[in-house]
């Protein structure tokens, strides 16, 4: 779900949900389930920044590429050969940071986005993110975010040197030091390799909707025994009510318990 911020007309924001195969990326509907027997999934968020509509297309266009990139290693495996799923991924973002840093050239505008993308495969989750777009893991009533925020604020917030209040309200919380494109030569992503099972809960969501709850209200509304859908709509609502001059962007995910053989054989 995504929702625009009441300080501009233009949603900045972007996401992304496919099933990744050997035929390629195929997208996934907002709300149902799919197996994970025969395709990964990916599902990520991106926030686009950068004058004009500079920041849609920055975020467009990232999501857009790695959901060509991304399949291409079911491609590799058919020849024989086996990526790693990180190396992939790192490989991914530096091909698409060069993309974004050719468009912004392209339009004269200084163009970036920033990434959390959660690719599952039945082996584990592997994750990227750059900038302050978040993953969080709900597993057994305990919320735990997979991501950093490439801000200096975020990591004096989780050495405990301020508080989550002070977080929120320092100067540059928004100041950030890595980001997809931007002209920078160089990116340097967080990556991570996670282990899942069966009723854990993932969100992904861009900086509005943290700008509108707390850690509290994710770990209450990931705990609940709701629907993705039901969860995304109680989220956003909050988000909208306490904030909402950001645009606000999330997908929820929940993973179930593998669904037996039609002909079991006994």
């Amino acid at each position: 779900m995504t929702h625009s911020g009441s300080r501009k007309p233009r949603n900045d924001d972007s996401l992304i949900a496919f099933a990744s195969g050997p035929s390629g990326a195929q997208t996934l509907p907002e709300f149902g389930a799919r197996s994970l027997e025969r395709h990964d999934l990916v599902f990520a968020v991106s926030d686009g920044m950068g004058g004009g509509n500079a920041g849609d297309l920055a975020s467009s266009l990232l999501l857009q590429k790695m959901s060509e990139i991304i399949p291409e290693t079911f491609k590799i495996a058919a020849s024989g050969f086996f990526p790693d799923c990180l190396d992939h991924l790192a490989e991914a973002i530096r091909s698409v940071h060069g993309h974004i840093n050719e468009a912004a050239c392209d339009h004269n505008h200084g163009m970036a986005a920033t990434l959390a993308l959660a690719w599952f495969t039945p082996d584990n989750l592997y994750l990227a993110n750059a900038g302050d777009s978040r993953i969080y893991l709900s597993r057994g009533g305990e919320l735990k975010q997979l991501t950093r925020d490439h801000t200096a604020a975020w990591g004096q917030w989780k050495r405990g040197e301020i508080s989550e209040i002070e977080y929120r309200s320092h100067p540059r919380r928004s100041a950030l030091y890595e980001v997809i494109g931007g002209c920078h030569l160089n990116v340097c992503p967080h990556f991570a390799a996670v282990p899942y099972q069966a009723d854990d809960r993932f969100l992904i969501c861009s900086d509005g909707l943290i700008d509108g709850v707390w850690e509290r209200h994710i770990a209450n509304a990931l705990a609940a025994p709701l629907s993705p859908g039901e969860t995304s709509r109680t989220l956003l609502k909050r988000a909208i009510d306490n904030s909402g001059i950001d645009d606000t962007t999330l997908i929820v995910v929940h993973v179930n318990e593998p669904s037996p053989p039609e002909n079991p054989i006994i």
